[in-house]
């Protein structure tokens, strides 16, 4: 696992896998976190998982883990999204969850807030597969607290940006006496990138770069790791 600025956002997924409880439920939205969650994440017979019905549905996720609290209330929930979907619904979300914890037996329903500041999956997206750099005014997004937000609902909360915090941070989640939000703080520059690209893909990407991407000394730096990681035997 090679480093990023400042958290690399694998690293939050791989110290969470070894840890998610048994018959734990999880949902995941669209856009990058979905590249780690079905990287990262080791599902295990007995747990539940699901992904945005029709992938590209930005915001179901907390939806997702509060349907399946009612459902189940007796399950640790885990719901991961990006920071655009947290924005677009997931806060208002957890409006709902501080109104009804505390009817569930078992109260733990996590958050997972991957805060990079970046609508990244179409940022990503203008790159490789238009050839265009990062469109900051659509792209960009404002930062939040967001576990200073759930705290302030009555709920707990943790934001973390550097990697060593990553795992005690799971480790309090897990074993909180509410709902839980795990905001890190994560590197939009870390590509999600398919086991395999086309030409096309990587002269598309090529001429984002050309074009003036701002982000382009960040993003090239963590895209040649991740390209040396094929060749180099994997350290944890």
């Amino acid at each position: 696992m090679h480093d990023a600025e400042p958290v690399n956002p694998q690293r939050v997924f791989w110290e969470l896998s070894p840890r998610l409880p048994d018959e734990c439920i999880l949902s995941c939205d669209s856009g990058s976190a979905a590249s780690w969650y079905a990287r990262d994440l080791k599902i295990r017979r007995g747990m539940m998982a699901s992904l945005s019905g029709t992938l590209a549905t930005m915001g179901p996720a907390v939806p997702y883990a509060v349907a399946a609290k009612f459902c189940h209330p007796e399950r640790v929930v885990i719901a991961i999204a990006g920071d655009g979907a947290m924005q677009m619904n997931g806060l208002n979300e957890l409006i709902t969850i501080g109104k009804y914890w505390k009817e569930w037996s078992d109260p733990r329903l996590i958050v997972l807030v991957l805060n990079n500041r970046d609508l990244n999956m179409v940022t990503w997206e203008e790159r490789v597969l238009a050839g265009d750099p990062k469109f900051e005014a659509s792209q960009t997004l404002p930062d939040f607290p967001y576990a200073d937000y759930a705290r302030s609902l009555g709920l707990d909360g943790v934001r973390i940006d550097h990697p060593e915090a990553i795992g005690p941070a799971w480790d309090r989640a897990l074993n909180a006496d509410r709902p839980f939000v795990f905001e890190a703080i994560t590197d939009p520059d870390v590509p999600p990138m398919p086991p395999h690209i086309t030409l096309a893909q990587a002269k598309a990407f090529g001429s984002s770069v050309l074009k003036g991407d701002a982000d382009a000394l960040g993003f090239l730096k963590q895209t040649l790791k991740e390209i040396a990681s094929n060749f180099v035997p994997h350290k944890k």
